[in-house]
């Protein structure tokens, strides 16, 4: 990628950063309701702690702070949707995107650049209060090493590729699809169970812990949320959640190429 091309997605990134400051009343909403369910669930990752003191490994404040981190990386991540694939959904719909074909850009590379921005705003705007919130309202565990947090920085960089793969695969399917909502619930289900938000992954009994730890949705929390709480190696985390990254955007840059040889105007 020349500089050229480098300065285009840093703008477009920065856009998408703009583009979701401005609704300043949603990003409140946001932050009121993810601090609401984190308390709900914090009362109830209690309750289930009380009666197995470590379960998953994890003691009651390292429970806690994982209840307030998926708070904080739930819009951040998209992992239940709302992130840029319903706009590039609806566009593959109407037959826009053929517009965004003609662009001297990358289709992919632009609507990931568009995603980053999206996701650094909703973890500024709406993720870190309600962290804070939790971390000064309950006892947690966090790391007292820069190492550490620096890890765990990394990690969200590289969950917020892998979730941007799986949810560019999602948006992809209305090529085929002429309604993409029986796909996009099916994601938003999927996503809210295999990537730790109903229950931490390492609670997951047998096959079934084993199974949802390999899939990519692993990557978005329960990944992170270890890495911060020291329960895995950063650098295997690395190579895990970089592994799946390369994987979704290898896969979704050729389901792009087949979908785009026949693009379909949908209606308009």
């Amino acid at each position: 990628m020349d500089v050229g091309a480098g300065r285009l997605y840093a703008a477009v990134a920065a856009g998408g950063f703009r583009r979701y400051a401005t609704y300043r009343a949603a990003t409140a909403a946001g932050v009121f309701t993810n601090t609401v369910f984190g308390l709900i669930l914090v009362y109830t990752y209690l309750a289930l702690w009380d009666q197995r003191p470590h379960l998953g490994g994890y003691d009651q404040a390292q429970a806690v702070t994982y209840v307030w981190l998926g708070q904080a990386l739930f819009a951040t991540l998209a992992i239940s949707g709302g992130g840029v694939e319903d706009e590039l959904m609806e566009r593959i719909r109407t037959g826009d995107v053929a517009i965004d074909l003609y662009r001297p850009a990358d289709l992919q590379l632009w609507w990931l650049a568009a995603d980053l921005g999206r996701a650094l705003f909703q973890l500024l705007g709406r993720g870190v209060i309600p962290f804070v919130f939790g971390a000064l309202c309950y006892p947690v565990s966090l790391p007292a090493d820069a190492a550490t947090w620096a890890a765990f920085l990394c990690t969200l960089l590289l969950a917020a590729l892998v979730g941007f793969g799986i949810r560019f695969l999602v948006a992809l399917s209305a090529f085929w699809l002429l309604d993409g909502a029986g796909v996009t619930y099916m994601a938003w289900i999927v996503g809210v169970f295999c990537s730790g938000m109903t229950l931490p992954l390492n609670v997951f009994p047998g096959a079934l812990g084993e199974v949802v730890r390999a899939l990519p949705w692993s990557s978005l929390l329960q990944a992170p949320a270890d890495v911060l709480l020291g329960h895995a190696d950063p650098w295997r985390t690395f190579a895990f959640q970089g592994a799946w990254a390369v994987a979704l955007l290898a896969t979704g840059r050729l389901v792009q190429s087949v979908a785009t040889r026949r693009v379909v105007v949908q209606g308009g």
